[in-house]
């Protein structure tokens, strides 16, 4: 059966109805889903199947049978690991049907469905009882909750439910324990995610300084956290202010309380400095000696960082303090950690939590709006200095004395700029309906392009469409900031990221292959062949072609009535496999000015690129080149060359592409030609 959706186009602002499966929006979060990346986590699967197998044998040893209780089974592996250690009998739960249905089939297939039931419910569901569910409470409880925060999918209520109903009293659990950790640092870098910087702008009067407004000084920001790939963050780009501190513990054997909570740790500061960021991760101890652990810890803090295991599903946390705090070395002060069913938060005080009372009890709330409006790359990119510098340097070639400029872009400071620099008149809109209440005749139209609706770099196109609308109210000879944009392109092979894509096969001597088929299903539909957005300073790899330009766009021109197409060819240049294509936007502000998004580096035959970190710093044991991507103030797409680009440019009906192939590329408007060329 089809229905019709209505989405919203990022490029072209306009609502499109189009025809899909009744159920495309489960094949695009399977799709998308993380369940390769945490198969293909060796770490994780071998600390799981020991401490599955150690809590059986303890229950064995007590002479009981081993009643298993799995909660968030997605492919029934965890379950299939306790049948084959001895257990007796699963019940394992799994609420995404889709999954649910897989794991009934892998079970099937592995020869596990006499000992294994698979229940599609939520846990909280699950009936108990002769005709429910579940016959009699589980002794043995295992579960894969967690993510990158711990506690963030839910982990609290549903360990605190199973235990009041569905376990047994004091029953085995794996993992036995969760110990969440932190340490205080200062960082511009990332406290540049956070808040807006004083911007200094040269003018012919002297120094200017842009200042933030005092509600978004004052502002907590934001209370989400923000789970980055902390391994690529260079040690340069900040300095640690504490030890690593355990902050607190959950028992997941015991009675789990899902009420909110804090934990404070009193510490001296190792050096003097301005508090801002607080760094955090966990690991979780498989077993109640706590002998087989899993852990998150970014290599300097591992306990063997040669063997760091890769993972996208669980990564580290940065969370920013309300505000910047000074802390002196060797002056004791108290971090507490605040948190309630779903969420954590930091903050620092100077006395016991116990003795003062400002402890925080409910989480921050944005209250300038900025933090609501814009994501941490946003904050980033407006705090990129050498950025602004480019705009500044593109704006004294184009402004003139009676120059009246509009500014279209979200939250942008050229509007600021153009002021600060000498315009007649700076209007700003945050849309293009809003244009036409301008009654003055424009002279000189400006966009970084940035809007909030963009997560891909072709979305901010938007502004040509802008530009578009307000065609009649430029003057004669009207100037357009950027003047033209140009989609590029490059083959990579990624050192990781190509693994959350990858079919699973075989996991720990199981039979996963229904699952890998059908994430390849799921890849047929048009909503999962969307390129994926990824940091890629997070992600190493190296380049295997030269970067080549696809696309480009004229800005000084309204969109154009007729399709744009265009044809060529990548030549590989260097050995390796081809995980992927990363694209990005580059914006020709003026002949001699342009803004690059993506790749900073030329590429070398010899040189491996994208091996280390942002700045240059070792990781784990071995010296690395510095990542040639920008950093967080940027956004890229990368997708695997078996997978078919679709992205909306200035038609509705264009749909470029690229596809992994020995015949040329081909990017156009015929959406035809997609059943063609994919390999």
């Amino acid at each position: 059966m089809k229905v019709f959706c209505g989405r919203a186009n990022p490029t072209t602002g306009s609502v499109e109805w189009l025809e899909e499966d009744e159920h495309y929006d489960y094949h695009q979060e399977i799709a998308r889903s993380s369940y390769a990346d945490m198969l293909h986590d060796k770490d994780r699967n071998i600390k799981y199947y020991q401490g599955i197998r150690a809590a059986v044998n303890r229950v064995k040893d007590r002479g009981q049978k081993a009643l298993v209780l799995d909660i968030g089974t997605g492919t029934g592996l965890l379950s299939m690991m306790a049948v084959t250690a001895g257990a007796d009998y699963c019940y394992a739960i799994e609420v995404f049907k889709p999954m649910a249905d897989a794991a009934v089939k892998i079970v099937e297939k592995n020869g596990f469905s006499d000992k294994i039931k698979i229940i599609n419910k939520h846990s909280t569901e699950v009936t108990m009882g002769p005709d429910g569910d579940m016959p009699c409470r589980a002794n043995i409880l295992i579960t894969e909750l967690f993510d990158t925060e711990l506690i963030g999918e839910g982990a609290l209520p549903s360990y605190e439910h199973a235990h009041r109903h569905l376990v047994q009293e004091n029953c085995e659990a794996v993992p036995h324990r969760a110990t969440v950790y932190a340490q205080l640092v200062e960082s511009r870098r990332m406290w540049s995610w956070n808040k807006l910087f004083p911007i200094p702008v040269h003018t012919s009067c002297g120094e200017q300084v842009i200042v933030p407004p005092l509600e978004l000084e004052r502002c907590p920001g934001a209370p989400s956290v923000y789970d980055i790939q902390l391994n690529q963050v260079s040690s340069a780009d900040f300095t640690v202010l504490s030890d690593v501190l355990p902050m607190f513990s959950v028992d997941f054997s015991k009675q789990v309380s899902s009420s909110a909570a804090c934990h404070s740790r009193q510490f001296e500061p190792v050096a003097s400095g301005r508090a801002q960021v607080v760094l955090s991760w966990w690991d979780i101890e498989m077993d109640p000696e706590g002998k087989i652990k899993c852990s998150m810890a970014p290599f300097w803090a591992h306990s063997d960082p040669e063997e760091l295991q890769w993972r996208d599903h669980w990564m580290q946390c940065v969370y920013f303090l309300p505000q910047e705090e000074p802390v002196v070395q060797g002056s004791s002060i108290y971090l507490v950690a605040h948190h309630d069913d779903y969420c954590v938060w930091y903050s620092l005080q100077r006395t016991s939590p116990e003795k003062d009372r400002r402890v925080y009890p409910a989480r921050p709330v944005c209250d300038c709006q900025a933090h609501l409006l814009w994501n941490r790359p946003r904050f980033g990119e407006i705090n990129d200095q050498d950025r602004t510098d480019q705009y500044i340097q593109a704006l004294r070639t184009v402004l003139k004395p009676d120059s009246v400029c509009l500014c279209v872009s979200d939250g942008s400071l050229l509007s600021l700029l153009a002021h600060h620099l000498g315009a007649e008149q700076v209007f700003t809109v945050e849309s293009s309906a809003a244009s036409y209440r301008l009654m003055k005749k424009i002279s000189l139209l400006l966009g970084e392009p940035f809007f909030t609706t963009s997560l891909l770099p072709w979305h901010n196109l938007y502004f040509w469409y802008v530009r578009t609308a307000v065609d009649q109210h430029l003057g004669p000879g009207a100037v357009v900031m950027p003047q033209t944009a140009s989609l590029h392109a490059v083959v990579v092979e990624f050192r990781d990221l190509w693994r959350i894509r990858s079919p699973c096969g075989d996991c720990e001597g199981f039979d996963v292959h229904i699952m890998d088929d059908m994430i390849k299903r799921a890849l047929d539909f048009r909503e999962s062949k969307e390129a994926e957005p990824h940091p890629l300073w997070e992600y190493p790899c190296r380049c295997l072609s030269e970067p080549q330009q696809i696309l480009t766009f004229d800005f000084r021109q309204p969109v154009p009535p007729h399709l744009i197409h265009a044809e060529g060819s990548i030549e590989l240049r260097r050995p390796g496999r081809s995980h992927g294509a990363v694209l990005w936007m580059e914006y020709h502000l003026t002949p001699d000015n342009t803004v690059n998004t993506g790749l900073l580096k030329s590429v070398e035959d010899k040189v491996v690129l994208c091996t280390g970190t942002v700045a240059g710093t070792p990781t784990a044991s071995r010296q690395c080149t510095s990542s040639p991507w920008r950093t967080p103030e940027r956004r890229w797409a990368a997708l695997r060359l078996s997978v078919t680009l679709w992205i909306s440019t200035p038609t509705l009906e264009t749909s470029p592409w690229i596809s992994h192939s020995q015949t040329p590329w081909t990017m156009g408007s015929d959406p035809h030609l997609l059943r063609n060329k994919v390999a």
